[in-house]
């Protein structure tokens, strides 16, 4: 059975990189950290991830995050794949000062329309009812600032992790790429679209890999020689926001 690996409080640091160091850290932390177990058996080591972003027509949650907001937050829905019997996660990701804070909700696939049209906060659609608090937090941002489907963004994520808990998470992030996506209608019977096939997606770092270095306290030894033997420099690298900048007229 997998483990919950989720963070809900974490400081990450974020660096643009190329392939090739990416295969060389790939073979640095394979002797410190262990591959996440969704990862395990799939073709270079990664697993897709796919994420509807959720923003105001005038983009107001972008907009907080382009005028350095100390405290701002993102809504989107993640999933991994098309199957109808597994959840959609409904997520909040927030910044307050340095530290990201995480809430999300799996909710079942077929109530993830009537959650964003409104038609329904029944709690009965969440799949595990101590994340119901999540759920109503979510929906209420999202009513408060109108917030509909803006923008697809899809990569295929390589993953590593401390063995016994999950205070630290280094992740490498390969074709990141974007569309826009319409929202969903107010009528009765339009569906979200929670395709993992992108129409016509734009790379947003080209092929370059970002990687992710993840932790809960203090940043960790294997993060601290990581960057040191690499020459790594942080940088930002917000899938979101860069997908909307590099998109630009697209989302009008």
């Amino acid at each position: 059975m997998a483990q919950d690996r989720f963070q809900s409080s974490r400081f990450e640091q974020k660096y643009i990189i190329t392939e090739e160091t990416a295969l060389q850290v790939r073979d640095y932390v394979r002797g410190r950290l262990e591959l996440d177990e969704h990862a395990v058996g799939k073709p270079n080591f990664s697993y897709p991830v796919h994420s509807l972003y959720l923003d105001s027509d005038k983009l107001k949650l972008y907009w907080s995050t382009i005028n350095g907001d100390k405290n701002r937050f993102k809504l989107r829905l993640r999933f991994y794949d098309e199957d109808p019997n597994t959840p959609v996660f409904l997520e909040i990701k927030e910044r307050t000062n340095n530290t990201l804070l995480k809430k999300r909700a799996p909710v079942q696939r077929d109530a993830v329309a009537g959650l964003l049209t409104g038609q329904t906060d029944d709690p009965s659609h969440v799949t595990d009812p101590k994340h119901f608090g999540a759920l109503e937090d979510f929906c209420e941002r999202m009513y408060e600032h109108d917030a509909r489907p803006k923008v697809h963004v899809a990569y295929f994520r390589e993953a590593y992790m401390t063995r016994d808990d999950n205070s630290v998470r280094l992740t490498l992030d390969r074709e990141v790429r974007a569309e826009p996506q319409p929202p969903p209608a107010k009528e009765e019977g339009q569906v979200v679209n929670l395709s993992t096939t992108m129409q016509n997606p734009t790379l947003i770092w080209g092929h370059d890999v970002v990687l992710e270095a993840k932790f809960t306290d203090r940043f960790p030894n294997v993060f601290r020689d990581l960057v040191r033997i690499f020459g790594l420099r942080q940088c930002g690298a917000a899938k979101y926001v860069d997908s909307v900048a590099t998109l630009g007229e697209f989302l009008r």
